[in-house]
């Protein structure tokens, strides 16, 4: 089973720091996540970053990069160093962080 960890608020909004997952694709372990947790969640999920096995996903379509029982997935949230789909402004100095 491969092994989600959660960082930062992704660790809050999850209640657990990680947690496995049977699943062969990162759209299907986030789906299987969401499904046990309520929308506040998968709102923080959402704007996270992923790292599958050392390796960043970037842009790579969730259901395209593939997982075997022995991957982790780090779960990052933007204040965690992750960038999600989301980018953050940086106070009023008009600088955006993505």
């Amino acid at each position: 089973m491969a092994l989600l960890r959660y960082w930062a608020g992704a660790r809050a909004a999850a209640g657990v720091a990680e947690e496995s997952v049977d699943a062969s694709t990162l759209q299907a372990a986030l789906d299987a996540a969401r499904g046990s947790r309520d929308a506040a969640f998968a709102q923080v999920v959402g704007v996270c970053a992923f790292i599958v096995d050392e390796q960043p996903v970037g842009v790579t379509p969730h259901d395209q990069v593939a997982l075997t029982p022995e991957s982790v997935v780090e779960v990052l949230p933007p204040f965690a160093g992750g960038a999600g789909a989301m980018g953050l402004s940086a106070g009023g100095s008009g600088m955006i962080v993505r």
